[in-house]
């Protein structure tokens, strides 16, 4: 790490650090000579190699980019390109990258003809974070020849400045995630360092401020961060609906894998394999590690390390998506439709979705499936929910299907929803009290007015047993499912919410999230649970 002391020997409480009597003029840096490349993607991978390893067990060794590296800076940089897009797991150095660009772009040598009083911006989540990067630009600074040194001007305290007074003169400042820090700015360069973890409110705000002063002086904007939570993050939206403009490279591997799979661990940790950051042999002890902790650790260790869009937030989700993927079975694995087939149904309000979900409590198996009105359709329908293309694949999955012009009818929905059943008929039905009049109308007009039917509360009462019970037959294996987009994202977005006596009730985690599948699942193995747990009654003796 870098001592806290500038470049120049004042210790940390100086604002301004610059060589005694120095009169800096306009003149480039050396090593800019040594820069022979054209276009600016060139130009920049060629200056970075000419810089020194600032920390680590590199240090003072030549920088060397790796291949996912390069890839990226000619993406970045590529004609016709606004904004850079990287999400990739952390350890890859991600900042160290950043930083380099940073003074590619300070020195002016991205152009041969720079532009004068070039201004960059490193904006981060928080100063500590912002720090980081500034003393990454600090230690390639101190790696360079001496008279180079001299042109730069270090400015500590309130404001973390690094100034260029050569090649036209420029201006590097390290920000927190406030989008008041830069109003008025024209940055020729901006770069929004783990851009998932910032605020939304003020995240958004600030990143809206840079990409408007980014088309003063045809800026250009570099995003870099580990994956983000969930499908509705700002960054998220920059990888799956990219605007014209901007190159994306997302190192993130296939959902659903074991978090110690080493082939989708390198895809995450492309450094891994060259050198920088963690080893592959740490990284598989760290899974191991995480597996054996569960919960947060292990939800923490698929966001951070394996680049996955998993939730962090552990303590009130419904399940994890580790405990919700030990579930899940191939399809010739599935247990056989066998003993009293269990429905829960979530009956949807006007524009809503309706939910069905099967369970076979002795054999274990569970299907669910979803129900949309027509109107508006399932792909405006997922570009409103930010759920981008989801619901359109869940269509093309069989998992979701549409009945209806605005609303879903229930009667109708009803009878088709036990028409999938091919002839079995249900044991009983569960649902929410509430819904009582709709589901009588509903089950009349299914032809379904014999079947027994349970009415359940999502309210602490209820939902606190149901959510229990459904809990303990998921993690004693009791629920097999075959991999279920449906599913996977309602209960992504369930959520539980605790009252005072430890009571837990079913809530959603966003307000755009789709959790009836998971309610209508819940719903029905803990009613599978309740028949497993009663008795058996016996016959009594008849006497003639």
């Amino acid at each position: 790490m870098i001592p806290d002391r500038d470049l120049f020997g004042h210790g940390p409480n100086a604002q301004t650090s610059v060589l005694p009597g120095d009169r800096r003029q306009s003149v480039p840096l050396s090593l800019l000579e040594k820069i022979r490349g054209k276009s600016p993607s060139m130009r920049a991978i060629q200056f970075l190699g000419l810089l020194r390893v600032p920390e680590g067990k590199k240090a003072g060794k030549p920088l060397k980019l790796a291949n996912f590296q390069k890839k990226f800076v000619k993406g970045a940089f590529g004609k016709g390109v606004t904004v850079g897009v990287l999400s990739i797991g952390r350890g890859n150095a991600k900042t160290a990258l950043s930083a380099g660009l940073a003074l590619a772009e300070l020195v002016g040598a991205l152009q041969e003809d720079p532009q004068p009083n070039r201004e960059i911006i490193f904006a981060a989540r928080n100063r500590d974070q912002a720090r980081i990067a500034f003393n990454f630009v600090l230690g390639y600074i101190n790696g360079l020849p001496e008279s180079d040194q001299a042109q730069f001007t270090i400015r500590r305290g309130s404001k973390l400045e690094i100034e260029f007074g050569g090649n036209g003169g420029g201006l590097a400042r390290c920000i927190a995630a406030d989008g008041k820090s830069i109003l008025g700015g024209a940055p020729t360069l901006a770069i929004m360092d783990e851009r998932a973890a910032w605020e939304r409110e003020k995240g958004d705000n600030l990143e809206n401020a840079i990409l408007s002063g980014l088309g003063k002086r045809d800026g250009r904007a570099l995003i870099i961060s580990t994956s983000a939570p969930d499908d509705t993050n700002t960054f998220s939206r920059w990888l799956d609906e990219p605007p014209p403009g901007s190159y994306v490279q997302e190192h993130r591997p296939p959902f659903g894998l074991p978090a110690d799979d080493l082939e989708s661990l390198l895809l995450a940790n492309p450094g891994a394999a060259e050198g920088i950051g963690s080893t592959p042999e740490w990284l598989l002890s760290a899974a191991k590690t995480a597996i054996a902790r569960g919960g947060a650790a292990l939800s923490s260790f698929r966001n951070l390390n394996r680049n996955e869009r998993v939730s962090i937030e552990n303590r009130s989700v419904l399940v994890t998506v580790d405990e919700w993927l030990s579930a899940e079975v191939a399809p010739e694995d599935l247990p056989p439709r066998e003993g009293p087939c269990i429905l829960g149904v979530d009956l949807g309000g006007s524009r809503s979705m309706s939910a069905a979900a099967f369970y076979w409590p002795e054999t274990g198996r569970l299907e669910a499936l979803g129900t949309f009105p027509a109107f508006p359709s399932l792909a405006d329908r997922g570009a409103a929910d930010a759920v981008a293309h989801r619901y359109v694949e869940m269509h093309e999955r069989g998992e979701l299907s549409v009945m209806g012009e605005n609303t879903v009818p229930p009667g109708p929905w009803l009878a088709e929803i036990v028409r999938q059943l091919d002839g079995i008929q249900p044991a009983c039905i569960v649902g929410d009290r509430f819904r009582h009049a709709e589901f009588a109308e509903a089950m009349n007009g299914a032809g379904l007015a014999r079947v027994p039917f349970i009415w359940r509360g999502f309210g602490w009462k209820d939902g606190a047993e149901d959510i229990e019970r459904f809990r303990r037959a998921l993690f004693d294996g009791d629920v097999k499912v075959v991999p279920s987009l449906l599913l996977r994202f309602a209960f992504a977005d369930a959520v539980t919410l605790i009252d005072p006596a430890g009571n837990a009730k079913l809530a959603k985690g966003r307000a755009l999230g789709r959790i009836d599948a998971a309610a209508a699942a819940v719903l029905a193995v803990a009613q599978g649970a309740r028949m497993q747990a009663a008795p058996t009654r016996k016959a009594r003796a008849a006497w003639a």
